[in-house]
């Protein structure tokens, strides 16, 4: 009787202890995707310091390359490092991803008003949700798709200030369809990875899964800049561009995408992106600082429904890697 006690004492504190493994991992993939937003807001007024002129799928090229030379010494000491060519594969589609929307991002840069494109923007979270829905990696979950509606309001009432409230930029046509073609692409990306880790035919290891898609991006985007951008343009870059981009490259492109990997690893494709509402947010911020007249009580809305959706979607985070423990302990 006495070994029955012990047995089923060690089976409880074994049981708790992989509830508080789970609630710390689930929290700290939530806090990485905050660290996330917090650096690709911020790296978006540091874009707009690079000259003028400059080939901007070819500087892609050189920030992905960047990027995935920076993971490498991370990648190397991994025993599966080298993917099998059915990963190889759905790492190539990852890539394409990646270059797909950059690549028509830059595109519709002059041809989309910032207003339509932040309209588009906002989508992707819900776009996420419906993909992994639809490939079986996102549980139904009518209060995720709640947060989420609630943060792409307040993402799209950040943009209505910033625009001055000017509905006539507000256009839909063959320009936008094809960026919301690229949202697609963008939304697609966790959700292949979380697809892929479910089949166990990504790598575990984060950092692994980011340089592979990085390098498989990276490789697309430059051969669609040779075909499309004078490569000589590159020649024109200062020190303070090459600095910059490679800045870029080490945190806006390396570390972000370690990070997502990260986060997809614990969160669901919906969850992971509904961060990139806080990146409108960040950028505000970053404007303050820069321009404090700019300061108004027409910011506040989408302020206010951008940081309850996160705050709400961290303690949703947290209580639901608590209750899937405590299911698995039942």
């Amino acid at each position: 009787m006495a070994d029955m006690v012990d047995r089923a004492d060690m089976a409880d504190r074994a049981d708790r202890a992989d509830r508080a493994d789970r609630e710390k991992s689930a929290m700290q993939a939530h806090l990485g995707m905050l660290l996330w937003a917090l650096i690709v807001g911020a790296s978006f007024p540091a874009v707009g310091l690079l000259s003028d002129g400059l080939p901007p799928l070819l500087l892609t090229a050189l920030r992905f390359a960047i990027a995935a030379l920076a993971m490498a010494p991370m990648v190397r000491v991994r025993e599966d490092w080298r993917p099998e060519l059915s990963a190889l594969l759905l790492y190539a589609v990852m890539g394409l991803c990646l270059a797909g929307f950059f690549g028509i991002m830059f595109w519709a840069a002059h041809r989309v008003t910032a207003l339509s494109m932040s309209a588009l923007f906002v989508t992707m979270p819900l776009i996420a949700y419906g993909l992994g829905r639809m490939l079986g990696v996102e549980p139904r979950a009518g209060g995720l798709l709640a947060i989420l509606a609630l943060g792409a309001f307040g993402a799209l009432a950040l943009a209505m200030a910033q625009t001055g409230g000017d509905l006539a930029q507000l256009q839909f046509g063959w320009n936008e369809a094809l960026f919301f073609v690229g949202c697609i692409a963008s939304a697609l990306y966790p959700v292949l990875s979380k697809w892929g880790m479910a089949r166990n035919m990504l790598s575990s290891d984060a950092a692994a899964r980011t340089f592979w898609s990085l390098a498989g991006g990276g490789v697309l985007i430059a051969a669609a800049g040779l075909v499309l951008e004078p490569i000589d343009g590159l020649m024109r870059m200062q020190i303070g561009d090459f600095l910059l981009v490679a800045y870029l490259g080490v945190f806006s492109s390396g570390v972000t995408f370690w990070l997502m990997q990260r986060g997809t690893g614990v969160l669901t494709p919906g969850a992971v992106t509904a961060y990139s509402y806080l990146v409108p947010f960040v950028s505000m911020l970053v404007l303050f600082v820069t321009r404090p007249g700019l300061i108004g009580w027409h910011w506040l809305p989408g302020s206010v429904m951008v940081i309850a959706a996160i705050v709400i979607l961290l303690r949703r985070g947290a209580g639901a890697a608590g209750r899937a423990a405590a299911g698995q302990a039942g």
